[in-house]
């Protein structure tokens, strides 16, 4: 527990992934074994002489073992964000689900059934599952057989987690024409559809618009993700450009939301179209774009960039219980 739990605050921390992943694997090693077991070679100074425990992970388990907070676990645990305040506070108390979310299917880190009870020790009451469509073979995107085997699993999954639902989902690519990269049919079977831009990023923007606005257009797509393609850390990257005013008009018209994406190096849309899309009568859906359990704890960010612009309870998809957001999904297509 205390490895998985030092994993989550990494994850939640953006720790390398190296990092992160030492101590899954070691928490994975030891879930396989006897407790007894364990104990034993804790107490003989063997425990490195399994498969990914090493001199950190090993120290950890020992502190546990003898019945206190490991060291390394009790100096993340110092590391908490700060509260949330005012309408920042209020927005993350009244959002109940996650519209945008990956797992190992794709590029994600965890499995799915780690990332939903992840979700819901947090308190919401559904997870999006929102993995990558084929052409971002970067990120190992499911092509319609491998989205319709992971139907199936999510269907096991939820009867293993009720009340908690995962909901099915893709973060769809827009491709340079503005169709969507998966399967009619496909699109049409999931509860929630993430339509995304992740190439092509600096076209010039009377095509982005035209690109984006087709893909507005789609009666399958509920939420426009992560708006610009923006990177806010290392090298960064810049915003796209397009015409804000005809795409968030296109937006509001049928009623697709626009994504506040959470992740830290993203914080997307930029402020100064947040306003734009706000003015022009959008809903919106702040999400966390979560790759690992830890990274769920994101949504913090997101409310507080959208208590900045002054967004409200009532304009946010996910503050919807999930019967409420799947009668909202299912209009679009109508």
């Amino acid at each position: 527990m205390a490895l998985r739990r030092i994993a989550y605050l990494l994850e939640r921390d953006r720790a390398e992934s190296h990092k992160v992943q030492a101590f899954r694997r070691a928490a994975a090693t030891l879930a396989e074994l006897d407790p007894d077991k364990v104990a034993a070679l804790a107490g003989a100074n063997r425990l490195k002489t399994l498969p990914g425990v090493g001199d950190t992970t090993a120290k950890v388990v020992t502190e546990a073992l003898a019945g206190g907070v490991p060291t390394y676990l009790a100096a993340l645990e110092e590391t908490a964000p700060d509260p949330l305040e005012g309408d920042a506070s209020a927005l993350y108390d009244a959002i109940v689900g996650d519209c945008h979310s990956h797992s190992d299917w794709s590029d994600g880190g965890s499995p799915i059934e780690e990332m939903a009870r992840a979700a819901a020790e947090l308190g919401r009451q559904y997870l999006a599952l929102t993995d990558h469509s084929p052409r971002l073979t970067v990120a190992h995107g499911l092509n319609p057989e491998r989205l319709r085997q992971q139907l199936d699993v999510v269907a096991e999954v939820n009867e293993r987690l009720h009340p908690f639902r995962i909901l099915t989902g893709i973060e769809v690519d827009i491709l340079e024409d503005g169709t969507l990269d998966q399967d009619e049919e496909m699109l049409a079977r999931l509860d929630v559809v993430v339509a995304s831009v992740h190439s092509k990023l600096r076209m010039d923007a009377p095509a982005m618009t035209a690109r984006m606005l087709a893909a507005i257009e789609s009666p399958h797509t509920d939420i426009l993700g992560h708006c610009t393609g923006r990177i806010l850390v290392g090298r960064g990257r810049p915003p796209s450009s397009f015409d804000p005013d005809a795409v968030f008009a296109a937006c509001a018209r049928t009623g697709t939301a626009v994504e506040i994406n959470s992740r830290p190096e993203r914080l997307d849309p930029p402020d100064e179209l947040l306003a734009v899309a706000l003015d022009a009568g959008c809903r919106v859906s702040i999400d966390t774009d979560a790759h690992a359990p830890g990274q769920l704890e994101w949504m913090r960010g997101g409310c507080v960039k959208a208590a900045a612009a002054g967004v409200t309870a009532a304009t946010v998809v996910n503050a919807m219980p999930a019967d409420d957001l799947l009668a909202w999904t299912a209009s679009h297509g109508a």
